[in-house]
């Protein structure tokens, strides 16, 4: 009799827990950034379109974090065109030079954020 009791009683405490986590889940921890130069928002969008997918905001998602890699903007560029393990190669045909420059400035932008 106190078996079915015990086991339900845990169960529902389990329950309970699994729905326990941070208020803050999926809250910024930082403001959010301020974008004055053109080739930062324009930077934004190509990030959107394409880094966002598996490098949501710059955090780790289905890819490690890049808003902390403390890379210099050559480097950027080249794992960005060469790719680096899983991560896909972006040719000039998907991602233009003009595009990469501001890519890699809105990069910037949110690592300086970061910190």
């Amino acid at each position: 009799m106190k078996k079915p009791f015990i086991l339900s009683a845990a169960f529902l405490l389990l329950l309970s827990l699994s729905y326990c986590g941070s208020a803050r889940r999926g809250a910024p921890t930082h403001p959010p950034l301020n974008i004055e130069s053109q080739a930062v928002a324009q930077g934004e969008v190509v990030f959107m379109s394409h880094c966002n997918k598996c490098h949501p905001g710059g955090a780790a998602g289905l890819g490690p974090a890049i808003n902390n890699k403390p890379l210099p903007g050559f480097l950027m560029k080249f794992q960005i065109r060469k790719g680096l393990g899983v991560m896909p190669a972006f040719k000039e045909d998907h991602i233009s030079d003009r595009e990469l420059d501001n890519l890699v400035a809105y990069l910037k932008e949110l690592r300086s954020a970061k910190e």
